[in-house]
Formats: structure tokens, sequence, C-alpha cells
């Protein structure tokens, strides 16, 4: 193993440090700013088919084309991450973020707003694989999960407050307010992270050492425990994804709820269910990974046991408690799934692909995401949402075979954070 590179301090674990803590906390915003711009458009389709005069077809276009860039570049933007530098990654998909958000509020057409929006999918292509590699990086196996699930809490925030924040502001002083004010704050704060953020040298990491794009995707996917994983992600994507599309939908009538509340009920539990799933699941992973190899494998393959049948009984609710109950279920499984999943790429494969790793988790899981959200609106007219929620819940539990068959050794890899550099 070579050395690192001159000017690193010297070889120390940080996740025991203050600082690998407030790496979580630095991008945690970062995080908060990115799935609440994702969220706050849909929260302003009707402010923005009033004035720009758009058609529901539109409006859906305005999602879709962010999702298709996302899912195309997240394997390559991690690539990148991998490749170069993850601190600068980071940092430029903030900026390029606050630029194009800012530049949305100027938009008078709809070719105009969905060429931001799709411009958009870049920066959050490339932030999400470089940010959790970073901390997966400055965290080694007694923190991880947990720092992970830290990280991945902004995200349930920024969809929150995209809902609740983004409407208010929307409705009392205009939709390009919100993109007024969103990208203003990201491009303050990507001005602070450059003073903030060190970059990371990873002791086995050299140049060397890392593969060009094609031969990289193949090194990945010649492992078997990889190949599992990506499937296993895609089924659980395709019912989370059914769920998060339909279920405001299926509460307005299912149970009459109004519109708004039918919103609330929808985000709310699960959210919050959801941000204490990652923090329990995150410690329980931890622990438990301390004395058996397969201990975050299993905390995921718990999520998915708790994340089905709260789908299957939200789908088969007959009272607000019932679904209030499965609502609470899904989301506390959903936790446990969601801070372990960088932190299981990390015992499958070697540093230098863990960013790229997470790209083609999240690729598979857009598309296999995608078509289950078009599937469940096809069945909706001929087999009702609370079938197609018995189908998603099966599908959600079918991962949990191929977990098992996954065989995985002990954290071999060091963290890439023994060694820290000044910014640059």
């Amino acid at each position: 193993m070579k050395a690192a590179s001159i000017g690193a301090t010297p070889s120390r674990h940080l996740s025991s440090t203050p600082y690998a803590w407030i790496v979580v906390c630095l991008l945690w915003v970062v995080a908060v700013l990115n799935y609440l711009d994702r969220q706050v458009i849909f929260t302003l389709f009707p402010l923005l088919q009033k004035e720009l005069a758009l058609s529901n077809a539109q409006l859906g276009l305005l999602g879709t084309g962010f999702l298709w860039v996302y899912a195309v570049l997240s394997p390559f933007c991690g690539y990148l991450a991998d490749r170069f530098s993850r601190v600068r990654i980071v940092i430029l998909s903030l900026l390029v973020w606050s630029v194009i958000t800012y530049a949305t509020s100027y938009a008078q057409t709809f070719p105009q707003l969905f060429a931001t929006r799709a411009l958009m999918g870049i920066s959050e292509a490339c932030y999400v694989p470089a940010a959790l590699a970073m901390i997966a990086g400055y965290h080694g196996k007694s923190t991880r999960s947990l720092a992970t699930g830290i990280h991945q809490s902004g995200l349930y925030i920024g969809i929150t407050l995209g809902g609740v924040a983004g409407g208010w502001i929307g409705q009392h002083h205009g939709w390009r307010s919100v993109f007024v004010y969103m990208g203003g704050a990201g491009i303050l704060y990507s001005v602070a992270l450059t003073r903030m953020l060190r970059q990371q040298v990873p002791l086995s990491c050299d140049a060397i050492d890392r593969p060009a794009f094609l031969p990289a995707l193949f090194d990945l996917f010649r492992i078997r425990a990889f190949r599992l994983f990506v499937l296993a992600g895609a089924l659980g994507a395709a019912a989370y994804w059914a769920i998060y599309a339909w279920l405001p939908t299926f509460l307005y009538e299912r149970f009459h709820m109004s519109v708004a509340d039918a919103g609330f009920s929808a985000t709310v539990y699960i959210q919050a269910a959801s941000i204490s799933g990652i923090l329990i699941g995150g410690v329980v992973a931890d622990r438990w990974s301390s004395s058996h190899d397969r201990g975050r494998l299993l905390t995921v393959v718990i999520g998915f046991a708790m994340a089905a049948p709260g789908l299957l009984v939200i789908g088969t609710a007959s009272s607000k408690l019932h679904l209030i109950f499965g609502l609470i279920l899904f989301g506390v499984g959903r936790g446990f799934i969601d801070c372990n999943i960088m932190p299981i790429v990390c015992q499958i494969a070697k540093p230098q692909l863990w960013a790229t790793g997470y790209g083609v988790i999240n690729l598979a899981n857009c598309i296999s995401g995608g078509l289950m959200s078009v599937c469940a609106g096809m069945a909706k007219d001929q087999f009702g949402l609370d079938t197609a929620f018995r189908v998603s819940a099966l599908l959600l539990a079918a991962p949990i075979f191929f977990l098992l068959a996954m065989k995985l050794t002990a954290e071999s890899f060091p963290s890439s954070s023994s060694a820290v550099a000044p910014p640059r």
C-alpha cells in the first residue's frame, strides 16, 4: 500500500474524531436542499399550471425529465467522484444546483422550465453518490451506518419541507420566490463548503488503481454479491415508488380525505417513521457488524421484513388507526434499509468503486420505480390501488431471499479517511 501524499496529516482513523461528524452535518444541509428542490416542484404544480398554462402531461414531464437525467447519469457521476475528488464533485454539484435553481425562477415557457429540471438531474446525480462515499470514507465499521443514516434523514426533511414550506412560500410570495430563495441559499452555502470541507487522501486509491468507466462497471458486476444487491434494491424501489406516487390518491379515494389531509398523511407519517428507522437501524447495524460480518445485511433484511407487511396493512386498511400503523411500520422498515445501502456497498466493493456502485444502484432503482409507478396507474382503474399495493408488498418481500443469498466477509477495505489533506 502506498503512502499518503505529502502534506497529509498522520494516519488516523477519523470515525472517532469530531470532524468526521462535522462532515455529516455539512453534507446533511446539502441533502436537505437537494430533496427540498426535488419535492417542491410537485407542490407548486397548481401555480405553475395557472401562470404558464401547462397541461397535465407537461407537468408530468417536469418530474420525468429530471428522473431520466438523474438515473442515466448516476453511474457515470459516481465514477467521476471515485476517479477524481469527491469534495470537488460535491461542491461543484451544489454550485450547479444553486445556479440552475435560481435560473428556474426566470422560466417563461414550458421548454425553459423543462430544461432547468433536466439540468437539475445532473447536479443531483453528481451529489448523492459522492457525498455518501465521502461519509463512508470518514467513518469506519463502528459508525458508518449511523453516519449514513443521519445524512439520509436530510433527504426526508427536504421532502417534508418541499411540501410544507415550499407550498407556503409559493402561496404567499409566488412560485418564483421559492426558487430564488433556494438558489441564493445554495450559492452562499457552496462558498462556505469550500472553506470547511477537507480533501480526503485515500491510502488505497492511487491513480494507478482507478480503472476507466467501463472496466469499473465490469469490476462491480463480476461480484455476485453486488449483482444480488442491485436486484434486491430494484425490487424494493418498485414498491417504494408505487406507494409514494399513488398513496395520496389512495387516501383521497379510500378514506375520503381532503387533498390537503391526504398529502399530509401520505408524507408526514412515513417520513417521521423513516427518520426514526434510520437512526435506530444505524445504531443496530453498527453494533451488529462489530460481531457479525453480515450484521448490516441482516439489518436490511429486518427492514424489508417490516416494510413489506406495513405496505400490506396500508393496502388492506379499514380504519385510519389501521392505516397509520401500516404507514409507521413501512417507514421504520424503509429507514433500516436506507442507512445501510452505502455501508454494504463498502463491504462488497473496493473504495475506488464506492460512488460508482451507488450510482449503479440509483440507476436500477429509478428504472424499476418508474416502471412500477406507471404499472400501478394502469392497474388502478381495472383492479384498484389496494390490489396494486398488495402486489407491491410481495415485491418488497422478495429482496429478503436475494439478501440472504449474499455472502459478505468482514469489512477488509480500510476507511479512506485515514489521512486528510487541507482543502483543495
